[in-house]
């Protein structure tokens, strides 16, 4: 096993390296960090519009009026339902960063190049503006690529020299102004050329494009359960080889995710069908109940089930971050890392889980998670009851009595070897 193990480190440690270092994941990555907090912040007062208690519709409306709903719709759609503009800019800026070029002008020129790629309305009276939803979750794919190659043309153009230098008394913010005049007529130009380019297609817009042939193949893969499966077994094994699994598959992923999470957000938001089971809070909520590995499992059979002082410890002093979905304790302190023992409940349970929380969703035994973004750290039961009602709740105690059930046997096996030596150690 010690041996399978350091060959499958060997073999997979470059792969998720280069992923993880990878500049265009990383500015993907900071970009949806960055967007985060307004996200929750929306799904706050989506949730307030949406409590499920009984009565709390009746008590609102008598409060605030029949249309009490739309004040704190307001937020959520200034924020959930515009979430591309918010990933834009934190993309433009992790990769103005990395190439280290001014990164204001980085993040003007993306979000120009964004816009100037997205369909406008034209109404009955000639009154024109963008869509809503295409600030969305249905741009978000066309958001990221249009942030990419605004970022690339700017910065080389910027490497080449090729702009206005003014003489050294003019103040600096004015000259940094004038400087990125000409880079900018370069992507200002490109943008404009491809929007061109694609409105003499069959397609009418860049964005139609991307939506039909990307966005939607790629959403409609990442929201089976094979690929679920798939992308937490990959986790899984990089945890337990002591790389950080959850950021190699996520800078991945998680653009998919989130973009069916918004996708859920928005039909909740309108009294909709749910479309997506499969989601960022599936994996978020549901199968990462104590972190990675569903390892709340073991975090309570450490606390309450082991004899060994060892063991006995490292329970204690992994159990309460473990109910915050925190996992690090476990993985690195029991340890589960190269453990040929905990590794094996470690990689199982979240793929039990995630099939069995499949399956009850997909038999509305469970409602699927409706798209509010709760912190990830929020406790189980707690977000089950946020994102499920109760039987999200329910579903989740049973989650996380299987998950004990499961990591406890494997847990004994060690916890005996070191109740005996530590008897043997005081003889």
């Amino acid at each position: 096993m010690e041996k399978f193990t350091d060959k499958l480190q060997a073999m997979l440690m470059p792969i998720a390296q280069k992923v993880d270092r990878n500049r265009y994941l990383t500015a993907i990555k900071e970009g949806f960090l960055a967007v985060m907090p307004l996200l929750i912040l929306g799904s706050v007062f989506l949730l307030f519009a949406n409590i499920p208690i009984t009565g709390y519709s009746t008590f609102m409306k008598s409060f605030l009026g029949s249309d009490w709903s739309n004040y704190f719709l307001i937020p959520f759609q200034s924020t959930m339902d515009i979430m591309t503009l918010f990933v834009v800019i934190g993309m433009a800026k992790s990769l103005s960063n990395y190439y280290h070029v001014d990164d204001i002008g980085g993040i003007t020129l993306s979000l120009v190049s964004f816009l100037i790629l997205t369909p406008n309305l034209l109404d009955s009276k000639s009154n024109t503006g963008i869509p809503k939803a295409n600030l969305g979750a249905a741009g978000l794919f066309l958001g990221m690529l249009a942030t990419i190659l605004a970022i690339e043309i700017y910065r080389t153009i910027l490497k080449k020299g090729w702009t206005i230098k003014l003489p050294d008394a003019v103040p600096e913010n004015v000259s940094r102004s004038f400087s990125a005049l000409i880079p900018g007529l370069f992507v200002v130009f490109t943008f404009t050329v491809i929007r061109i380019l694609f409105m003499l297609t069959h397609f009418g817009s860049a964005q139609a494009f991307i939506y039909t042939v990307l966005q939607t193949p790629l959403l409609a893969l990442g929201s089976t359960l094979p690929a679920q499966l798939v992308a937490q077994f990959i986790e899984s094994v990089l945890w337990s080889l002591g790389i950080h699994g959850g950021n190699v598959v996520g800078s991945v992923m998680d653009p998919i995710r989130m973009t069916l999470m918004a996708q859920n957000a928005h039909a909740y938001s309108l009294g909709e069908a749910l479309p997506n089971i499969i989601q960022y809070q599936f994996g978020a909520n549901f199968i990462s109940l104590g972190g990675s590995g569903t390892a709340i499992g073991l975090a309570i059979a450490g606390f309450f089930f082991t004899k060994s002082k060892q063991y006995k410890a490292l329970g204690k002093l992994a159990f309460i971050p473990s109910l915050f979905n925190i996992s690090e304790p476990l993985v690195f302190g029991f340890p589960i890392v190269l453990n040929p023992i905990l590794i094996i409940p470690f990689i199982l349970t979240p793929l039990i889980m995630t099939v069995l929380t499949y399956v009850v969703m997909v038999l509305h035994l469970v409602p699927a998670a409706s798209g509010v973004n709760i912190p990830w750290t929020t406790p189980p039961i707690i977000s089950g009851f946020l994102l499920s009602g109760w039987r999200g709740s329910v579903w989740q105690i049973i989650e996380i009595a299987l998950s004990t059930l499961m990591y406890a046997p494997f847990l004994k096996i060690l916890d005996n070897k070191a109740l005996k030596q530590e008897q043997s150690e005081l003889l």
